[in-house]
């Protein structure tokens, strides 16, 4: 039987049992509006771990825009019935006042990954991400925990972030999860109109094109075939697209400058602004 819990002190007390049987904990947080991206990460810790805690916050610290912090869909009733049906064991939902009975003052700097896309669009995102999350693992203590693949400069600064804390726990990323039709699923998709939504599959499509675009033609002109794309398509408002080094995130000129490249892209769709990723080359 699936167990909810709100406060950290209960949390921490079902845990110290678990650990005491000497079983493994797996954790997944979320901002909750649950999708198939989430279960996949869910069901994953499901079978590497023993007891698996997921997490269901919406982090008011990483909100740069009231608007959208005020607008994100919440719930929680239909987060718990998907998560017991893929074997979650506990669900952690907190009220703000547990995670933050007073103010976060800490400054976290993972400079240059925070500084570059999703650092310069969205001033002090990375940092409440860098917060909460922490908080998050010191409350859980888990042996593994798993990410999205999708907020790839997210995955990225929380290594960077388990590093600088040294906190133990193994940071496992998982493949962007896609609708049939190629859109990558995200919670903010449910805001979009049908005809938004039929628009959003510009990103995906354009991305997938990209890479064969890419066998031929230089990274500036592939660069390029990307904007120029976005920009044609009414009602889609670009804000960058860059083709980075994925372990520096620093963006690059030439094919050649790294074995492992990724174009990250970040837009307006209407009034939701959606993100995407599609690497072009990593090393195996």
């Amino acid at each position: 039987m699936m167990k909810v819990i709100r406060t950290i002190s209960e949390l921490q007390q079902e845990l110290s049992v678990q650990r005491d049987a000497a079983k493994s904990i797996g954790f997944v947080p979320t901002m909750g509006a649950l999708h198939q991206g989430h279960a996949s990460l869910v069901k994953r810790s499901v079978v590497e771990n023993d007891v698996t805690v997921v997490s269901v916050f919406v982090n008011p610290t990483q909100f740069n825009d009231k608007n959208d912090l005020k607008n994100y869909p919440r719930d929680l009733q239909a987060d718990c019935v998907l998560l017991e049906g893929i074997g979650a064991d506990v669900v952690f939902a907190p009220e703000v006042e547990e995670m933050y009975p007073e103010p976060d003052t800490r400054v976290f700097s993972f400079a240059p990954l925070d500084t570059v896309m999703e650092g310069g669009c969205r001033p002090g995102h990375f940092n409440g991400v860098a917060q909460i999350v922490s908080k998050l693992f010191y409350a859980v203590a888990p042996d593994k925990a798993y990410f999205g693949e999708k907020d790839f400069q997210q995955l990225a600064i929380i290594r960077e972030m388990v590093k600088q804390l040294d906190i133990k726990v193994e940071i496992i990323g998982c493949p962007i999860v896609r609708e049939e039709d190629g859109l990558a699923l995200s919670s903010r998709n449910m805001l979009l109109s049908a005809e938004e939504r039929e628009r959003a599959l510009t990103i995906s499509r354009t991305l997938f094109a990209s890479v064969d675009y890419a066998a031929s033609h230089s990274l500036a002109r592939t660069k390029s075939f990307v904007e120029e794309a976005i920009n044609a398509t009414d009602g889609l408002q670009l804000e960058y697209f860059q083709i980075v080094d994925g372990n520096t995130l620093q963006e690059v000129k030439e094919w050649g400058d790294s074995d492992y490249l990724v174009g990250c892209i970040a837009l307006f769709c209407g009034k939701i602004r959606l993100i995407d990723n599609i690497k072009y080359k990593e090393v195996k």
